[in-house]
C-alpha cells in the first residue's frame, strides 16, 4: 500500500510551498534576519576553526577565513541597522573568532591583515 495520499502526487510532498515560505519570511523583522545570518556565519566559522567537540575533524582555515571575513562585512554594513543590544555581542563573537583564527594559524597574519580586519581594524589579543 502506498504512503502517498490518493489526492497528492508523489512529488507534491517534496515540493516546497513557496507561497507559505514567502509569507513566513515577510513576517520576520529585518533585524532578526541579520542576526540569524550572523549567528550562522559565526557557528560555521567556529566549526571550521576546530572549536567544536570534534576538534580538528572539520578544521579548515581557508574556509574559516572566508566565513569570518563575510561575518565582518555583514556586521560592518548592518551595524547601523541593528541596535547596539544586538550588535555588541556579535562584535564580541567576531573578535573571538578573529583571535582564534590567529592562534590556529601556523603563520599568523600581520595585524590588520587577518580575516575581517579590513572592516574591524587590527585585532590584538
Amino acid at each position: 500500500m502506498s504512503e502517498t495520499p490518493q489526492n497528492e502526487s508523489p512529488d507534491s510532498a517534496e515540493t516546497p510551498d513557496f507561497a507559505a515560505m514567502t509569507r513566513d519570511i515577510a513576517e520576520v523583522p529585518a533585524v532578526e534576519v541579520i542576526v540569524t545570518v550572523a549567528v550562522n556565519l559565526m557557528s560555521a566559522a567556529a566549526v571550521k576553526l576546530g572549536l567544536t567537540e570534534e576538534g580538528d575533524e572539520h578544521k579548515d582555515l581557508d574556509e574559516a577565513r572566508k566565513l569570518i571575513h563575510a561575518l565582518a562585512g555583514l556586521l560592518d554594513a548592518g551595524v547601523t541597522e541593528i541596535s547596539s543590544f544586538h550588535a555588541a555581542p556579535l562584535r564580541d563573537g567576531l573578535k573571538s573568532l578573529q583571535l582564534a583564527f590567529r592562534e590556529a594559524s601556523f603563520v599568523p597574519d600581520e595585524p590588520g591583515q587577518g580575516p575581517g580586519e579590513k572592516y574591524t581594524g587590527p585585532v590584538y589579543g
